[in-house]
C-alpha cells in the first residue's frame, strides 16, 4: 500500500512538472512571435492576450504551471536577451530550489 501511494504521488508530480513544462513552452513562443511582430518585449501579459496595433492574439488566456499558479515572466531575461519564463514549482515560491524554467 505504501509503496502504491508513493507511486502514485511520484506520477502526479511527473505530471505537474510535464504540464509545467508544455505551459512555459507555450508562453516563451507567443513571446517570441510578440517580439517577433512588435520588435520590442511585451510591457505585460496583457499584451499578449490583447496586443496593440494588431488583430493577432499570441493567447487565449494565459497558461499557468501545474500547480495552477501564474509563471512568472522577465523579458529580456536577467542573463540573456531572451525571455525568462519561470515556474514556483511545488512549494510555490521562487526562493526556494525547486524552481522550474
Amino acid at each position: 500500500m505504501v509503496v502504491g501511494a508513493g507511486f502514485i504521488r511520484y506520477t502526479r508530480h511527473r505530471i505537474r512538472v510535464r504540464d509545467t513544462q508544455v505551459a512555459i513552452a507555450q508562453l516563451k513562443q507567443a513571446i517570441d512571435r510578440f517580439r517577433a511582430d512588435m520588435g520590442r518585449c511585451p510591457s505585460s501579459n496583457a499584451e499578449l492576450l490583447h496586443p496593440p496595433r494588431s488583430q493577432k492574439h499570441y493567447l487565449d488566456s494565459m497558461p499557468k504551471d501545474g500547480w495552477g499558479r501564474p509563471l512568472s515572466v522577465r523579458c529580456p531575461g536577467y542573463f540573456e536577451e531572451q525571455a525568462e519564463v519561470i515556474s514556483a514549482g511545488p512549494s510555490g515560491s521562487l526562493l526556494q530550489d525547486d524552481n522550474i524554467q
